[in-house]
């Protein structure tokens, strides 16, 4: 940890390695590669992240921040995202922590900001978290079940864009980057 006294009542105090989790709930993959971008992203500034399925995470002991990601369905978002953020609330309270939602399967996403879906705004109250974004989703033509494979013949493509992804992911490094001022101990 690196420190630099700015007065004789602050200190200045930056962790240049923080470990990240990027944790997801995906139906048919492409909130999974939201997660993955997002990942990549963070890496890139220099941060360690691990990048999981929701359903696999035991602990977020040991991550400095979270990235919770959960596509949309039918106006609700995965069951296993929800269920990582109500398991873990009172730690994830304790640390940075931003959601996302994937799932507009047209460019609504990244021409304005779509707000979080009441079940997520709960989710977010509830654990206090630095902020939310809705990414567009994808569908691919040949995806299957009864309402997904009917919503393909007239829905389908991908609509993940990466400069929003990389403009959402650099405002979290801003954050994480920031110093923080604190009363010396």
């Amino acid at each position: 940890m690196a420190s630099a006294t700015l007065s004789s009542t602050l200190t200045w105090v930056h962790t240049p390695s923080m470990k990240l989790l990027v944790t997801y709930g995906s139906k048919l993959g492409g909130t999974e590669g939201l997660a993955k971008m997002i990942g990549d992203s963070l890496r890139r500034a220099g941060f360690d992240v691990d990048v999981l399925p929701a359903r696999q995470v035991v602990s977020i002991g040991g991550y400095d921040g979270v990235v919770v990601g959960g596509a949309l369905y039918a106006g609700r978002w995965h069951r296993d995202a929800a269920r990582l953020v109500k398991r873990h609330r009172q730690r994830l309270r304790t640390m940075p922590v931003w959601l996302f939602s994937s799932g507009p399967l047209d460019e609504s996403a990244a021409t304005k900001d779509i707000p979080p879906v009441g079940q997520v705004r709960k989710l977010m109250a509830q654990i206090e978290a630095n902020g939310h974004q809705t990414f567009g989703g994808r569908l691919e033509p040949d995806a299957r079940g009864f309402m997904t494979s009917s919503m393909a013949k007239k829905l389908s493509g991908d609509w993940r864009d990466p400069e929003h992804i990389a403009r959402w992911t650099a405002q979290i490094v801003d954050t994480l980057a920031a110093p923080r001022l604190h009363p010396p101990s």
